[in-house]
């Protein structure tokens, strides 16, 4: 396919950004969107590009110039009846309204393209992945860091090394529209937006006040929520000055962990301790399937307080006071599980179904007409976002403890039937450790502190109106992850050893060295209180910390005009060059990060010489050191060229866009758009079609990432097995990530025959390549063996022993490719057609999934498919369908019902189903009982009712009918839910107070 010529581009784009800098400009802004429906599109007196009812009065524009033109944030061009190729789906404040939700991001994840979003539920079951908490967004399955977030078209600094952004840092209450771009958008905005963009547009010109007070809770008396908003705005100086503030404050309670054994929290009856339960070799060579999803599973490897899981003494577990007794396992016992039995030392229902959160955000912005045609602002934002929760309750050992049988604290009995029956003086023992006085917690706290400086307007160039807009942004996020109640490994392995003293008779850690170090011993055998100081000692009151920083800057220049005027209408033009530069430092804590204690913690962390010096001493949570930088220099340009115009073939335009980009890094990375639009000669029919390359570059992590060391054993290309360092690291000579995004659509827009219909189709299909993937040491010595000199410049196996490693980094080997439908409708119908009063709306989206497969590509290994996995992000359909009646007693009250729906799936799709006569399995394609999972539906009700002209009083019902989550089993004993699928909380209950004065 031809596109546009590189260096023609940069320098039309480099030349007219110098030459028109100088020059007067006019501040302008498009109209906010028509505010009635998900989907809606700014009215621009042309046919939405995703379905629209009736057009509502819109408010004035920003600015006098704004009236003619939009901009939607598909494209960069805003021109008189410009209609952009590209899928784009607006949601209006009126939609976020009725969605009455605390948080704006959980209204987002409904919609049926956002798929993979992480959340306040999300990662519940996580100490380490420095996302929890995190309200990021994922378009199409393809992960949040392939997805674009904006405020006001402009970047945000991200709240994570990866460069994601945190959508409740974000001053809500000031959005009157969000873009959800569902197409490829790099050559618009650049690097990330790969499944997309959502652009957050706020009311620059909001005047008045306005507040919003709720509250909340669930069925169950549980994850009690409060919101207060507040926002002011007011023109001075005859209007020229004028200045917004808001403020924000939210706190959810979460939903705290039950603890111990198969019980739901706080009444909730649905969890009963799912599990994929392996079969022995031996029973997969006589035709029996590898996996079978059993219910009530037993952990055979631990139980509550302890369990004996080898030799003469297997079996026997410790009660109240240490007191043994044997131990019940249940039926149909198979590899590590059996059916029912002792489950009340099982864990997974002790992970938070969601986390304890509260957001804070305060936003100001300031701006100063020159004159009426242009415009010099500043914004800034401070915002706060807390989480907490507790990942699993205790901290499992699953049979790994080495007990000596002359261990103080067994029972006498159990001390002699072990010197009898174990030869080597040892015996292995599971325990959930559940006499921990507390559960391990987490606390990640996300600040950010952000200043824009800008100017917009318009100017007159050639007879022709240009506009422009330009800004500078520093941005800064801090991160910190408090992890507490956390042991450290080897401390507990020297408590646990304990012995009596000969000479004082009183039970002393066996090792000398650790009792130098302060070592305290502890009894993990029966209930029995854990000693205090034993306690202190095994998990110190500072836990494993991350403290990160980063930041951005960014330097930023649009410009919007007409070229010229065509044979079928004004050439539009958008050009503009930025320059963005990311930045971050992160430390962990000496126990966790291995560094000298010469450090910022060291006063925190005592040395200790009984802990390893390379770090990875915590049971969890163990954060390195890194830091890192990049930046990029870019320029693009984007033309619309009407093609036809004419009574009889209708209205037909060709939208082209291409971006150039020059990383510190990564080196050149080039997107481009071929798009077309075609409004046909049949009454309310259009087509459009868009083909894009879309780029995404490596981030810091992926970069700069901390090296981690564990032990491994790889085999060479003769077989043999040979120890080495698994180092984990960054890998800075990756390149950015390429795709193909391609998509066609037909619009039907209020035709004669149904003027209150509009209906769109869009098919889409992207392909991913050189995707930032990792693999595991054992691939890269094949693929060093197989002669990649890339990857063997990572491996050195052929040296003494205890100098080889692998470098566990991530390369440009594997690719994605989905591909689906999606499909948009809505009606509205004026019920006094009917003798009614009111006017009801009908509305719908929803995205079908045809093919989403992931192919790590390297040999050996076969790409999977996750459409309809139902352990992923990408079920085959998920819809949203509502129904609202407003109007009613007088036009004080409004209904709404919605219909939230996820079709069945699989656990995986490279399962192979069969219950007798079955395949032998392979790594790739395991077999399994039964691979079905059913799909869900969830029913919201909500209404409000407007006491005055200024205040309307509001309630929400979601998941009315109390839905119980479906469980998606492990193959280990974990909550087995997929919140990002399933609604995990229940039946929740809102109401609340909205107020506008203006």
């Amino acid at each position: 396919m031809h596109t546009p010529n590189k260096r023609t581009l940069i320098n039309l784009a480099v030349a007219s950004a110098c030459g028109i800098l100088s020059m007067s400009v006019h501040a302008q802004e498009a109209p906010p969107a028509t505010p009635a429906v998900a989907g809606a599109q700014p009215d621009d007196g042309k046919p939405a590009d995703t379905p629209a009812v009736a057009a509502a009065a819109s408010p004035a524009p920003d600015t006098p110039s704004a009236a003619n033109t939009v901009v939607v944030s598909g494209s960069r061009i805003a021109a008189r009846g410009f209609t952009q190729p590209t899928p784009t789906t607006s949601l209006t404040a009126a939609d976020f309204e009725k969605a009455a939700k605390p948080n704006m991001f959980e209204s987002l994840v409904e919609l049926p393209a956002l798929q993979g979003s992480t959340g306040r539920t999300t990662n519940t079951f996580s100490t380490s992945s420095g996302i929890q908490g995190l309200s990021s967004l994922s378009l199409r399955g393809l992960g949040t860091i392939r997805t674009l977030t904006l405020l006001d078209g402009q970047r945000v600094v991200g709240a994570n090394v990866t460069g994601i952004t945190d959508v409740s840092q974000f001053p809500q209450l000031l959005v009157k529209r969000v873009d959800v771009v569902t197409g490829g958008a790099s050559a618009s905005y650049g690097s990330d937006a790969i499944g997309g963009v959502v652009n957050f547009i706020t009311d620059k010109r909001f005047t008045g006040f306005k507040a919003n007070v709720a509250g909340g809770m669930t069925k169950y008396d549980d994850d009690k929520s409060g919101t207060l908003q507040g926002a002011w705005g007011k023109g001075f100086l005859d209007g020229r000055l004028h200045v917004t503030v808001s403020g924000e404050f939210t706190k959810q309670n979460g939903i705290d962990s039950p603890g111990f054994g198969e019980v739901g929290a706080n009444g909730r009856t649905w969890y009963d301790n799912p599990a994929l339960q392996e079969s022995t070799r031996e029973m997969q060579a006589a035709g029996m399937p590898r996996y079978k999803y059993i219910h009530h599973a037993q952990h055979v490897q631990y139980a509550k307080y302890g369990l004996i899981t080898n030799g003469p003494l297997r079996g026997t577990a410790f009660g109240p006071g240490g007191t043994p007794y044997p131990f019940e396992y249940g039926t149909d016992c198979v590899g590590n599980f059996c059916v029912g039995g002792d489950r009340s030392g099982s864990v997974g229902a002790g992970t938070n179904l969601a986390m304890n959160f509260k957001r804070q955000v305060a936003y100001g912005r300031v701006s100063w007409n020159l004159d009426p045609d242009n415009e010099i602002y500043v914004t800034g934002n401070w915002a706060q976002v807390k989480s907490a929760f507790s990942p699993n309750p205790g901290a499992a050992k699953q049979g790994n403890l080495a007990i000596r049988c002359d261990n103080a604290f067994l029972p006498a009995s159990v001390a002699a039937g072990c010197a009898a029956g174990y030869p080597n003086g040892t015996m292995n023992v599971g325990t959930a450790n559940a006499q921990f006085p507390a559960n391990i917690n987490v606390h990640p706290t996300r600040t950010q502190r952000r200043l824009v400086v800008g100017a917009n307007g318009k100017f007159a160039l050639f007879g022709k109106d240009w506009s422009y807009d330009a800004y500078a942004e520093h941005g800064e996020n801090t991160t910190v992850i408090d992890v507490r109640d956390i042991t450290l490994n080897r401390r507990y392995n020297f408590a646990i050893d304990a012995v009596r003293d000969p000479a004082t008779g009183q039970v002393v850690c066996r090792s000398a060295d650790a009792r130098a170090a302060g070592c305290r011993p502890i009894n993990i055998f029966g209930d029995v209180p854990i000693d205090l100081a034993g306690w202190n000692y095994i998990a110190p009151r500072n836990g494993p910390m991350q403290h990160t920083d980063s930041s951005q800057n960014v330097a930023s220049v649009n410009f919007n005009g007409e070229l010229a005027q065509g044979w079928a209408g004004p050439i539009a033009m958008a050009f503009g060059a930025e320059y963005r530069r990311e930045k971050y430092a992160v430390r962990g804590d000496p126990y966790g990060a291995g560094v000298a204690w010469e450090s910022p913690y060291s006063a925190a962390y005592p040395q200790d010489p009984t802990l390893s010096v390379t770090g990875d001493n915590w049971f969890a949570g163990n954060y390195h050191n890194g830091q890192g930088s990049f930046n990029v220099k870019e320029a693009y340009v984007e033309l619309n060229i009407p093609l036809v115009k004419s009574a009889t073939l209708g209205e037909a335009s060709l939208n082209i866009a291409d971006r150039e980009e020059k990383y510190s890094t990564a080196g050149h990375a080039r997107a481009w758009k071929l798009g077309a639009t075609w409004q046909t000669p049949v009454d309310g029919l259009r087509l459009r079609a868009v083909s894009s390359q879309d780029v995404r570059a490596p981030n810091l992590s992926e970069l700069y990432a901390a090296m981690t060391v564990t032990n491994q054993a790889v085999n060479n290309a003769q077989g043999s097995s040979i120890q080495i360092q698994q180092r984990n690291v960054g890998n800075p000579n990756l390149k950015p990530e390429t795709a193909r995004n391609n998509s066609f659509g037909i619009i039907l827009s209020q035709p004669g025959w149904a003027r209150n219909f509009n209906l769109s189709i869009d098919y889409f299909d992207i392909k991913v390549r050189n995707v930032i993937s990792s693999l595991n040491p054992q691939q890269e010595v094949d693929l060093c063996y197989g002669g990649n000199q890339e990857v063997c410049a990572a491996v050195s196996i052929d040296g003494p022993a205890g100098t080889n490693y692998v470098l566990a980094q991530s390369f440009n080997f594997a690719s994605l490719h989905t591909r689906g439908v999606d499909i948009e409708a809505a009606y509205r119908a004026n019920m006094a057609n009917w003798g009614l009063l009111g006017t009801v709306t009908l509305r719908g989206l929803a995205s079908r999934t045809i093919h989403a497969i992931s192919d790590p590509g390297v040999p050996g290994t076969t790409p999977s498919e996750g459409a309809g996995n139902m352990t992923g992000a990408t079920p085959k359909w998920k819809a949203l369908l509502s129904q609202s009646w407003d109007g009613l007693l007088g036009g004080k009250l409004g209904l709404a019902l919605t219909e939230r729906w996820i079709s069945a799936g699989v656990i995986n799709n490279e399962y192979i189903e069969c219950q007798s006569s079955c395949p032998l399995p392979t790594a790739a394609h395991p077999t399994i009982f039964d691979n079905h999972l059913p799909g869900a539906v969830y029913i919201d009700f909500g209404g409000n009712y407007n006491l005055s002209k200024q205040v309307t009083a509001y309630f929400k019902i979601d998941n009315l009918a109390d839905r119980d989550p479906v469980l998606v089993p492990q193959t280990n004993l974990s909550l087995a839910l997929n919140p990002a699928i399933y609604d995990a909380v229940g039946r929740t209950y809102r109401v609340g107070v909205r107020m506008t004065f203006q």
